[in-house]
């Protein structure tokens, strides 16, 4: 809801409030944000207890005297030091030396801009199309601002020609829109920052977008998303960084003075620095204490800051990188920034997370995949890597459908002649000594056997050894003139050369028409070198980044609109492009290459901070795996992999008969539990207590909750076993209290050969350890697991935990004993009483 009273505006979701009113001097001074303000029904529908002067004067700076070798903003106004206020906005020239929101070139060089506020308008959020216009009430006020410029609104989605940057969208109706409209004081520039209010997901969304009718062009070096401004110096920032298979590791920063960064100059949001950043106090933890949340719709390079100045205020900024970044903005045009999306919560990380989730399963992923549960996938990648013909691939297929898997997909090396990765990107044609029938023949065969089928592309790259590359040398990412510094032995296309995207989505529809794909597995495998587009002049080469990813929007809107029913993953060497960007044509992505399950739970925890399980697929893969050479058990590689979409990368042809049939039974396992996994309410449990001496052993846990909270699934997972250390409490979060529930593992039987020669202390005769003989006792002998089995409240197994079997500590071995060695893992479930069980 938003509420404006006396040029305060008061910005309410469920949970939070965001106020800031506009200044005598014109200016946006920030107040509040943070856990709601206002209790009742009655205080929403009207402003407030107190009268809007009131809480401006409790709120706002009300300095009487100029600070000390500070700037005024104006003769008229000596004690307003824009250094030292809370803004909506700021750039460089007033007084204000903190992180700029704008920083602007004119055409006599000068770069001092003074935005003040001419009006606002509110009223519900525009459909994605823009067809359907905000219709709202308008806020004005007189002689604050000079000269205004014609106005347009703001749509849905911001589209200029070919450039396109995807928003958050609204199907409920609920979701409330502000604009707040400033002037350049000199310049006929105008500046509209706009609000989106997502109530029920408790998110507040920001973009601006800057007009230029000055008579000139005028250059853009910086225009950020967001702006927030806080009255204190105590808050910690935690971002998330990382490299190829080593993604989205959280690094917390206390910001108490100075300035921390966070930012990409990749060309894509990268797994360098993810554009999901939190801001928290001290006392804050996954269940309790107040955590803000940042994360911006866009694919490119960006910048996140946190900045303390003198006076004890935190400035925190985020949107496009301006390193690297110019933008001539000519007379008559317009320019618009990505959208960034802010949370704020008073339960902890949780909360944040929880508000997080909510928005990108509603209001980022769109068309039929929506809320639609996502198919177990077999990947061919790590069964046979680029080395296989349409044989293999159907012997891999026959044995998927066997398992119960539900699509198949074909990964690179069916085009061209690609043998490897040196030759043939851009070519897209398929490889008819691999595949005699083509593309028509493979996914026919792989559909007669009830699989669905998919296909792996790279669209954006090219080989220099490809026809294409051949043909039209001048549609690459290079510099004329210098040697260029290649990457995985291939080169980027130029995407923000407009032909260059028509060519390529006729050429992907050709592919997906041919084989009459189910899913596609997007990949883009480098990062940007040598950025340069022949296709515009010198002064422009400065949008050339930015103007890459409009084009690849445009690439993905156009053929996701195409072929709706297609489930796009979106893919980046893994994790390089993890972000709300791609996610808002692209349904799910492919969180990282490393498919161990213990860096993949660590992977997987980080990206959990910031996006919901329903957008992460992961993968069950050989052991020992192909990223780290380390051995796993079974279990733990599936209880991972099944926190999300679950998909499959391994030889099925290559397991013992004992251990597909365990394959098979997870899969079973998960297609029950399927809607839960993936749409369920995910929850870090940090309660969960395992012995003392092991606080020096990293563990996790997890719990994802129904909707409804009448079933959820738990898992407790460690890296390393510490001696004698048998205890472990399984903690809930997020159940119904009152609600009684029924919790209880699945006991798997133990390998007799995990407890080598221990053997020995239950035979009378000698056995010698990986023996024939040891071989073959395992063979028929299994060890019983424990069983867990219990029927109490919410509120226990929320508050107390359930105190689980101990685990093995050398002095005995039955059903009462938990075996739970290195990388072991156990899944646990709940079920309401009231409730019908789910077969297992």
């Amino acid at each position: 809801m938003i509420n404006v009273k006396d040029n305060l505006f008061m910005l309410e979701t469920d949970h939070t409030s965001y106020w800031f009113h506009i200044t005598d001097t014109g200016l946006p001074e920030h107040l509040y944000y943070g856990p709601s303000v206002y209790y009742g029904s009655s205080a929403r529908a009207g402003t407030a207890d107190c009268e809007a002067e009131e809480l401006i004067q409790a709120l706002g700076d009300r300095r009487s005297f100029p600070g000390g070798n500070m700037i005024s903003l104006d003769q008229e106004h000596p004690a307003v030091n824009p250094e030292d206020l809370c803004l909506e906005l700021s750039g460089y020239g007033k007084g204000d030396i903190r992180e700029p929101f704008v920083e602007l070139v004119f055409a006599d060089g000068s770069r001092t801009a003074d935005f003040r506020f001419v009006r606002a308008k509110f009223g519900k959020m525009p459909d994605e199309s823009g067809k359907k216009r905000m219709a709202g009430t308008e806020v004005q006020q007189t002689g604050a601002a000079g000269t205004e410029v014609q106005q347009s609104e703001p749509a849905g989605a911001a589209e200029t020609g070919t450039l396109l940057l995807p928003h958050a969208y609204d199907e409920t109706g609920k979701a409330e829109r502000l604009i707040v409209t400033l002037c350049e004081q000199a310049e006929k520039l105008r500046l509209d920052l706009v609000y989106d209010v997502f109530p029920e997901c408790d998110i507040i969304c920001r973009f601006a977008r800057l007009y230029n009718e000055s008579g000139k062009t005028v250059q853009i070096e910086r225009l950020m998303s967001t702006q927030l401004d806080f009255s204190r110096d105590d808050l910690n920032m935690r971002s998330f960084h990382g490299t190829w298979v080593r993604e989205m590791n959280p690094v917390d920063v206390p910001v108490r003075a100075g300035k921390y960064v966070v930012s990409s100059v990749c060309g894509a949001s990268s797994s360098r620095a993810n554009p999901f950043v939190m801001l928290y106090p001290d006392d804050t933890g996954e269940a309790y204490g107040l955590c803000y949340g940042f994360n911006l719709i866009y694919s490119g390079n960006h910048y996140e800051a946190a900045e303390v100045n003198a006076f004890g205020k935190t400035r925190f900024v985020s949107g496009i990188n301006p390193a690297g970044f110019c933008w001539q903005l000519k007379h008559g045009s317009y320019f618009d920034t990505p959208q960034a999306v802010m949370t704020v919560s008073a339960r902890g990380f949780n909360g944040m997370s929880t508000a997080m989730h909510a928005f990108v399963r509603e209001h980022i992923v769109r068309g039929a995949w929506k809320h639609k549960v996502r198919p177990i996938v077999l990947n061919s990648w790590e069964a046979a890597y680029r080395k296989f013909n349409e044989k293999k691939l159907l012997y891999l297929a026959r044995k998927a459908k066997e398992a119960g898997i539900e699509l198949f997909v074909m990964d690179d090396g069916w085009f061209g002649e690609r043998n490897d990765d040196t030759s043939s990107l851009g070519d897209w044609t398929a490889n008819l000594k691999k595949l005699p029938g083509g593309l028509e023949g493979i996914a026919g065969k792989v559909k007669a056997l009830g699989l669905d089928f998919g296909i792996w592309v790279e669209p954006e790259m090219i080989n220099v050894d490809s026809n294409l590359y051949r043909t039209h040398p001048e549609w690459v990412m290079e510099i004329p003139g210098r040697e260029h510094a290649e990457g995985r032995n291939q080169r980027i296309l130029d995407l923000a050369n407009p032909a260059v995207v028509t060519y390529l989505i006729q050429q992907m529809t050709n592919v997906f028409n041919a084989a009459q794909v189910s899913y596609v597995k997007w990949d883009m495998n480098r990062i940007f070198s040598d950025v340069f587009s022949k296709a515009f002049p010198p002064e422009q080469q400065g949008e050339i980044a930015h103007r890459y990813i409009c084009g690849l929007y445009r690439m993905m809107k156009t053929l996701t609109e195409r072929f709706p029913e297609i489930l796009f993953e979106g893919c980046a060497a893994g994790g390089n492009r993890s972000d709300l960007g791609i996610l808002s044509y692209f349904p799910q992505i492919w969180a990282s290459d490393n498919t161990d399950p213990l860096a993949r739970a660590k992977i997987q925890e980080g990206y959990s901070y910031g996006y919901p399980p329903s957008v992460i697929s992961n993968h069950f893969s050989d052991s020992p795996n192909h990223q780290t050479l380390r051995e796993t058990p079974m279990q733990t590689r599936f209880d991972v992999a099944a926190f999300g979409i679950l998909g499959y990368e391994c030889n099925l042809l290559d397991p013992s008969v004992r251990r597909f049939e365990k394959i098979r039974q997870h899969i079973v396992l998960y297609k029950k539990w399927r809607e839960i996994f993936q749409f369920g309410t995910f929850y870090r449990v940090s309660g969960n207590r395992m012995q003392a001496t092991q606080a020096h052993s990293a563990h996790r846990s997890w719990i994802v909750v129904s909707p409804d909270r009448s079933k959820a699934i738990g898992m407790l997972q460690q890296d390393l076993v510490t001696p004698s250390a048998q205890y472990a409490v399984f903690q809930a979060a997020g159940l119904d209290p009152e609600k009684q529930y029924h919790f209880y593992n699945i006991p798997r039987n133990m390998n007799l050969m995990r407890f080598g020669s221990l053997i020995n202390t239950q035979t009378a005769f000698h056995i010698k350890k990986n023996s024939l003989l040891h071989r073959t006792i395992a063979s028929y002998k299994r060890m019983p697991g424990e069983q867990e089995e219990h029927t109490v409240s919410g509120a226990v197994l929320m508050q107390a935990g359930i105190q689980l079997l101990p685990a093995f500590c050398g002095t005995g071995f039955d059903e009462t004993v938990r075996y739970f060695q290195d990388y072991a893992s156990r899944m646990y479930f709940m079920e309401a009483a009231d409730v019908p069980n789910i077969p297992t």
